[in-house]
């Protein structure tokens, strides 16, 4: 069965965050729904659709960024009360707008994440969890890395409370009170966290996480022990998940599983007959998706997915067909209601242009006025700087809240930028003179109209370390830019994994010397990338690194006083050695440092090398030929005459220059 979707677009509010809008309950089944939307500018707003115009309820005055937008009530009614997350402190409207709660919470750090359930109420700031009941603090964690979501099975379904915790290190807490009772590990770093089906399935014990690199998965969390039912892999290389909802926009009496990616995609799940995910519908918008919930808003009767995007739209793919079956009689009556938009929407754009005029002239006035302070217009961007594990690169997501005009990127270290076959943007080099001021890359991408978001993939050197910088130029007047820096670690090719081989043979590094566990834990930090900032809670810490380049792997383990570093790849023991020593010499720290190398590690190393360096000959030996044997080809007018291998080169050659082009520099990386 396919699903055909058509777009509408209700309105536009400010820039908004991940999980800030909901559908507030129906009066009655498949009536149409109200939309509450909370933005960066503050403001909450509830409207709904009336012969497709958006008409508000209620909206709020500005006030501190919304981070969060949850619904609740008393448990089994209608959950219609409105709960914002506004810097610490958390507020509560009715469905009229009318304000019952502002509850300033003892947090020091802003709100990132909330879920409500009854009286019960959960938060997390960057590391701390905390738990309230009727407003009042039951229970504390710390965690060891930044928390990203947090969930609650049904406490009407289960007898006990257990909050689940998605944090950055690619790992679920389980949480009983104010111990952690297990931790689960997920394929990337999860993001988003939702129950599935909306109730937590049969068992009320079924959770639905998404990943920062766009993997989706269902796991059991029960007492003991977690049960994996299912996971995708995002084999498409498609957006990271930040939501996800339980709806049945088929009708067919099964909730499909609704997902919104950061690269603008929305995809529509069903289940097959033994409850694994299917693709049933997709369709990509043009900036990231923060929120998406099923319902009814545009027409009493019509299901729909609504979603709201990073720069405020609120748009619906509704299930209402655009052309009407109609007889004689309804034809003149639908010509005169779109005659009707037309006009109403012509004068509102004339309304408009004038408007702009007129500020215009006032900016003008003004600026050029002896007392003008200079104006320069904000924006915000949304920026995203990754670790790709499938092909040890970086992705660089920038994303603004208006068209971008050009990105300026400048880096001090040596990189390579990578194809991406999503980009319109026309990408132009400029010579650098790397002897004299530390420029090895200069590139400018300019982008088509309307562009509001790039993506960039970059490929770094291990051992050289430095900053990439990007310049964004949005198209707005008066032209303003604004600087992101991004940090390449010594060792940026690693990436955090919980599990490794201890068989290997390892070269080790032992540091000792008159150090704090703070001061290692900033060192660490400085060389690897996916390492929380705050030292982690205890007297020591062991963390587990993989290449993801080479597939060697580091274990780092450090304390006040010693630090222990093991690699089976002599050369990251030796980048390590130098960063550690500069470092400790800076803050003028005595080091003693000690290190076993291990002669049968090399040998392993160049093992795991040599394959790789094989097939990327290979490849490139296979796209030397393909010129010649399509010259022979067009001369013989056919490929009988030439040896299988050589008529599978010719099938092939698109995908083998393909791949050729991608990674350009990786045979000189593997030499290296």
């Amino acid at each position: 069965m396919d699903l055909n979707l058509n777009r509408a677009d209700y309105l536009q509010v400010g820039v908004t965050s991940q999980k800030t809008m909901k559908l507030l309950p129906a009066s009655k089944h498949r009536a149409t729904q109200k939309v509450v939307i909370g933005d960066q500018d503050g403001v909450v707003m509830c409207f709904g659709v009336k012969k497709g115009e958006a008409v508000a309820v209620f909206k709020t005055l500005p006030g501190q960024k919304i981070a969060r937008l949850e619904l609740g009530g008393v448990l089994n009614t209608p959950q219609e009360k409105i709960f914002i997350a506004t810097g610490s402190e958390i507020r509560g409207f009715t469905k009229r707008g009318k304000q019952f709660l502002s509850f300033e919470t003892n947090l020091t750090e802003s709100i990132k994440a909330m879920h409500i359930s009854g009286s019960d109420l959960f938060l997390s700031a960057s590391y701390i969890y905390n738990h309230y009941c009727d407003c009042k603090d039951q229970h504390y964690y710390l965690s060891g890395d930044k928390i990203n979501d947090i969930i609650c099975f049904p406490v009407e379904r289960l007898p006990r409370i257990t909050p689940v915790l998605a944090c950055q290190d690619r790992v679920l807490r389980v949480l009983q009170g104010s111990d952690l009772m297990y931790e689960v590990e997920v394929p990337g770093p999860p993001t988003v966290l939702a129950l599935y089906n909306g109730n937590g399935g049969d068992s009320g014990e079924d959770l639905l996480f998404g990943t920062s690199d766009g993997k989706l998965g269902l796991i059991q969390i029960t007492t003991s022990n977690p049960i994996h039912k299912w996971e995708i892999r995002n084999e498409k290389k498609r957006g990271g998940i930040l939501c996800i909802d339980s709806f049945d926009i088929m009708g067919d009496g099964v909730k499909e599983l609704l997902v919104g990616r950061d690269d603008g995609m929305v995809e529509v799940y069903s289940f097959d007959n033994a409850n694994e995910p299917v693709l049933r519908f997709d369709q990509t918008l043009s900036e990231s998706i923060t929120s998406i919930q099923g319902g009814c808003v545009g027409k009493d009767g019509y299901d729909e997915i609504v979603v709201s995007t990073y720069s405020g739209w609120v748009t619906g793919l509704t299930t209402e067909p655009v052309h009407k079956e109609s007889g004689p009689g309804e034809e003149l009556k639908i010509n005169q209601e779109m005659q009707n938009k037309i006009s109403s929407l012509r004068s509102e754009l004339e309304h408009l242009q004038y408007k702009v005029l007129q500020e215009r002239e006032k900016y003008q006035q003004s600026s050029q006025s002896s007392k003008a302070k200079s104006a320069v217009p904000s924006f915000s961007v949304n920026d995203k700087f990754i670790l790709n594990k499938d092909d040890a690169s970086y992705s660089l997501i920038l994303e603004v809240q208006t068209a971008i005009d050009n990105v300026l990127i400048q880096s001090d270290v040596p990189i390579d930028l990578l194809d991406v076959d999503k980009n319109s943007a026309v990408v132009s080099f400029s010579s650098c003179d790397s002897e004299s001021n530390d420029n090895f890359l200069l590139a400018t991408y300019r982008c088509q109209a309307n562009t509001t978001r790039l993506e960039l993939k970059i490929r770094s050197i291990e051992g050289q370390y430095g900053t990439l910088q990007a310049y964004v130029t949005p198209r707005i007047q008066p032209k303003t830019c604004q600087v992101h820096q991004y940090q390449i670690k010594p060792l940026s090719l690693h990436q955090r994994t919980h599990f490794i081989d201890h068989d290997r043979p390892m070269n080790t590094l032992t540091l000792t010397g008159q150090f704090s566990f703070a001061e290692v834990h900033s060192w660490v930090v400085f060389c690897l990338p996916e390492v929380p900032e705050k030292p982690p809670s205890g007297e020591g810490v062991t963390f587990y690194f993989q290449n993801t380049f080479l597939d060697t792997q580091l274990e780092s383990t450090y304390r006040k006083g010693e630090g222990v570093f093991k690699s089976d790849n002599i050369s990251t023991i030796s980048i390590l050695k130098d960063v550690l020593s500069k470092e400790a010499t800076k803050r003028k720290i005595n080091l003693n440092i000690s290190y076993e190398i291990n002669e049968v590690s090399v040998k392993h190393t160049l093992k795991l090398i040599h394959p790789k360096l094989e097939y990327q000959l290979l490849l490139a030996k296979k796209v030397q030929l393909i010129d010649a044997l399509k010259e022979l080809q067009v001369h013989e007018g056919n490929t009988d005459f030439l040896i299988p291998e050589y008529r599978c080169i010719l099938e092939e050659a698109d995908h083998l220059q393909e791949e050729y082009k991608k990674q350009p520099a990786h045979l000189e990386r593997l030499y290296g």
